[in-house]
């Protein structure tokens, strides 16, 4: 991070002719006025959905949180109500693009908690002998033992049993990670399991994005060189319909494990975050591009922030999402729902796709 902003000051001076500050026009508000229409409304909608008598969505930090978007997403509405007829086009593409890519973010971030949860306990973590001493030398090991210890209790369908104050009710058991292990395949007692970390998996994202980078890249300067390339609107789509595959593999993972009921492989989560990071390849890139070339040069930082609003809505969505996991006796009820909001969103971009090129190509000369 350091030798990136020594880069980027040492290269301001290639940049400074494009360092303009734009003029203010009469739909511009005053920061003071801001303040007092979007902020302080935030705070206040927020303190209503925290303190309000029970809860809407089971959760009090989650009904703030939407009490709360309400202002905000009313702000940006208002940026377009009161935009100039020439402005007014780019400016609701943009928010029809943030609108349909919350759906991808809340999907996408689920690797931090279903997906997590299925690599902890769905998935076959057992490490090759030849491969532990390496894997401990990075503490990528994780060693569990069948001695007794407080575990929480699961019903048949594997769903954590509560009391009626929904706290989790425990019982003395062997680690969870042997509940779908065959007994066979326990180690002898006093003798513990290496494993490969859960969190390890987490990187398996971010490998992708740099082995896969040059290949989409590739692709894609295959296809403009004879006149094929889909435009940024149409990446974006397909980034959604790439998302949605990437939910069937984890359909297959439930199917292949017969419900949880036995450990599936490692591959199924290490296919599915390939896909989903092709998927993302073909959105966030295109998204950032399509906020920089539409926003007018005015409002590029505020509409800029309405690309990251949409990645919050996002990623509260997927943690909603991800707290009904153990609703569905079905896991691959859960992982259906997810692929249902994927092909809805690029069903969205697909029947929008025409208006947005057109916004596009008047506005930037670009497709």
């Amino acid at each position: 991070m350091a030798l990136g902003v020594i880069w980027f000051f040492g290269g301001n001076k290639h940049v400074k002719d494009a360092d303009v500050i734009k003029p203010a026009t009469d739909q511009d508000l005053p920061l003071g006025k801001i303040f007092l229409t979007v902020f302080l409304p935030l705070f206040v909608f927020g303190a209503i959905g925290w303190f309000i008598p029970g809860n809407l969505t089971g959760s009090d930090s989650t009904d703030a949180f939407i009490f709360a978007s309400v202002p905000v997403a009313f702000f940006y509405l208002s940026l377009w109500w009161k935009a100039s007829k020439e402005d007014k086009a780019p400016i609701a593409a943009l928010l029809s693009i943030f609108a349909v890519v919350i759906i991808f973010w809340a999907i996408f971030h689920q690797n931090a908690s279903a997906l997590t949860v299925w690599a902890e306990n769905y998935t076959d973590r057992a490490l090759p002998a030849s491969v532990e001493p390496f894997a401990e030398t990075f503490g990528m090991v994780q060693e569990v033992d069948t001695s007794p210890r407080p575990v929480p209790k699961i019903d048949a369908h594997g769903r954590t049993v509560t009391d009626a104050e929904g706290k989790a009710i425990t019982e003395m058991g062997p680690h969870i990670y042997f509940r779908n292990l065959p007994k066979d395949q326990w180690p002898p007692a006093g003798k513990s399991l290496k494993l490969l970390s859960t969190e390890i998996f987490q990187s398996i994202n971010p490998f992708f994005v740099i082995i896969l980078t040059p290949l989409v890249v590739g692709i894609f300067n295959f296809l403009g060189r004879r006149n094929k390339e889909p435009s940024t609107p149409g990446k974006i789509g397909l980034g959604l319909f790439i998302t949605a595959l990437s939910t069937l593999v984890m359909v297959g993972a439930v199917l292949a494990s017969h419900n949880g009921l036995e450990k599936s492989s490692g591959m199924w989560l290490i296919t599915s975050y390939g896909v989903v990071t092709v998927g993302e390849l073909c959105l966030s890139p295109m998204g950032l591009s399509l906020v920089s070339k539409l926003s007018p040069p005015r409002l590029a930082a505020l509409m800029m922030g309405g690309w990251f609003v949409a990645t919050a809505f996002g990623n509260k969505l997927s943690g909603v999402l991800a707290g009904l996991w153990e609703m569905y006796d079905n896991k691959a009820v859960f992982f259906l729902i997810n692929f249902a909001g994927a092909m809805l969103g690029a069903l969205a971009i697909l029947l929008m796709l025409r208006w947005l090129k057109r916004v596009v190509l008047e506005h930037t000369g670009q497709s």
